[in-house]
């Protein structure tokens, strides 16, 4: 019985690398550059009824200004519950509840503190070059256990090999364009 076809390894491999480069970028946004941005609270959970709820749910999240978030929860009881939770992240402030507005205004962030989070973005990006190399690792061998088998010819190998190489070169430029684009947004002041 023949293994999974060429194809399907291949489709595969496109689908999670694709994964990998979304689940980093999607990582960057969390990340804190001096700026207001709605995402710095997409890990931010509040217990609302016995349940715990994503923030984004249950409130409104705006950006007045550039270093202002603004929180408006839709129901009104919930709003000590959010106040609590924002409390507990760590944003570099403290939430001032203002009526049923809930507002972080975030501090500008030092140099120290932007070339620190360059840093981390470079091993979050090398991180995920990791990821993408292996999957390209494992990719490989199952076209080569194809060859072994006698499934694909040796230029077919060949011809496969180099369509992994290529794809996996497609997705480690994405995750090095997202990894630059990260660095000028957390260096320009």
């Amino acid at each position: 019985m023949p293994g999974p076809q060429i194809s399907d390894i291949l489709e595969q491999l496109e689908m999670d690398m694709m994964e990998k480069v979304e689940k980093f970028k999607r990582e960057l946004t969390s990340l804190r550059t001096g700026r207001a941005n709605p995402q710095l609270l997409d890990n931010v959970y509040v217990e609302y009824y016995g349940v715990r709820v994503p923030l984004k749910q249950i409130a409104a999240i705006s950006i007045p200004e550039p270093r202002t978030i603004e929180v408006r929860p839709w129901d009104k009881t919930a709003i000590e519950a959010v106040e609590l939770e924002l409390r507990k992240t760590d944003l570099g402030t403290s939430p001032s509840r203002n009526g049923d507005v809930i507002r972080i205004s975030l501090p500008a962030m030092t140099e120290d503190q932007r070339k620190k989070m360059v840093k981390v973005v470079y091993s979050m990006g090398e991180d995920s070059r990791v990821a993408i190399r292996s999957i390209r690792r494992d990719t490989l061998e199952k076209i080569k256990k194809a060859q072994k088998a006698g499934e694909i010819s040796e230029d077919d190998l060949e011809r496969h090999e180099a369509s992994v190489q290529k794809t996996t070169d497609v997705y480690t430029k994405n995750v090095d364009e997202a990894v630059a684009g990260k660095e000028k947004e957390l260096l320009t002041v």
